[in-house]
C-alpha cells in the first residue's frame, strides 16, 4: 500500500525481456534509504517487489500481465520513473490509499497552462469513469491527484507546483499515456452497491433493510 506521494523520480539504467517478463534496472537514491530484498515500490503507479540491489539500484521482474496492462512494457533505458516506497504504519498520509495496481492505461488529452495552474486532462474508459468523482482522488502514474472536474469521459487534475517539478510529469506531453489506478474506496462501494441491488432486482432482498445481518448475507 502507497500514499501516491511521490519520493523521487528514478532513471531506467537497463530494461531487458527475458521470455514473458522484464528485468528492469532503476537507478535512485531516496528509496533505496531502507529498503531490503523483497520489499515493494510502486514504479510509474505499479506495485513491484525488489529483487535485486546493487550500488544506487535496484531490480525488478515485471511479469507478463504488467507489462501488457501498464505503461511498463514500453519504458527503455533512460526512462524517467514515479517511485514510492510502501507506507509504514507512521507514514504521514498525505495522499490516499494507492495499491500500485493499476485500472487502465489512459491517454492524456491535454495539458494546458493558467498562470501558475498546471491543468492535465486524460481519457477514462467508460467502465470506470462511474468511480470518478469531482474533488476525489485518482492515482496517474502513482501520483495522488485530486479531479478538478469531470466532462463525460474527460477527468481533468489541477497539478500543484510541487508536485510538477518533482515527478515525470515535467516529461508528459499531450497524446501520451499514463498509468490509472481508481479510488479503491471507490471500488469497494460500487462493488456492493452492484451486488446489493442485484439481488433487490431479482427478488431475493426486495424487503431487507440494509443492516449488519445483510451485509453478512452479501459476504461483508
Amino acid at each position: 500500500m502507497f500514499t501516491g506521494i511521490i519520493e523521487e523520480v528514478g532513471i531506467v539504467k537497463a530494461f531487458n525481456r527475458e521470455g514473458d517478463r522484464a528485468r528492469i534496472t532503476i537507478s535512485a537514491k531516496t528509496v533505496l534509504e531502507g529498503t531490503k530484498y523483497g520489499d515493494s515500490i510502486n514504479v510509474e503507479g505499479v506495485c513491484q517487489t525488489v529483487a535485486q540491489l546493487g550500488s544506487g539500484t535496484f531490480t525488478v521482474f515485471t511479469l507478463a500481465e504488467s507489462l501488457k496492462k501498464t505503461t511498463l512494457g514500453s519504458l527503455r533505458s533512460g526512462s524517467k520513473v514515479n517511485l514510492e516506497r510502501a507506507m509504514t504504519p507512521d507514514t504521514r498520509m498525505g495522499g490516499h490509499m494507492v495499491q500500485g495496481h493499476v485500472s487502465a492505461v489512459v491517454p492524456i488529452t491535454d495539458i494546458s497552462r493558467s498562470g501558475e495552474n498546471v491543468y492535465l486532462s486524460v481519457e477514462i474508459p467508460d467502465d470506470l469513469i462511474h468511480l470518478c468523482v469531482n474533488e476525489g482522488s485518482i492515482a496517474l502514474d502513482g501520483m495522488s491527484l485530486t479531479i478538478a472536474r469531470i466532462s463525460t469521459s474527460i477527468v481533468t487534475v489541477n497539478i500543484i507546483p510541487v508536485t510538477m517539478e518533482s515527478t515525470t510529469l515535467l516529461y508528459k506531453k499531450a497524446g501520451g499515456t499514463m498509468n490509472l489506478e481508481t479510488d479503491i474506496i471507490g471500488r469497494y462501494i460500487a462493488n456492493f452497491a452492484e451486488r446489493y441491488f442485484a439481488q433487490r432486482g431479482t427478488g431475493q432482498g426486495e424487503n431487507s433493510a440494509l443492516n449488519f445481518e445483510r451485509l453478512r448475507e452479501l459476504g461483508y
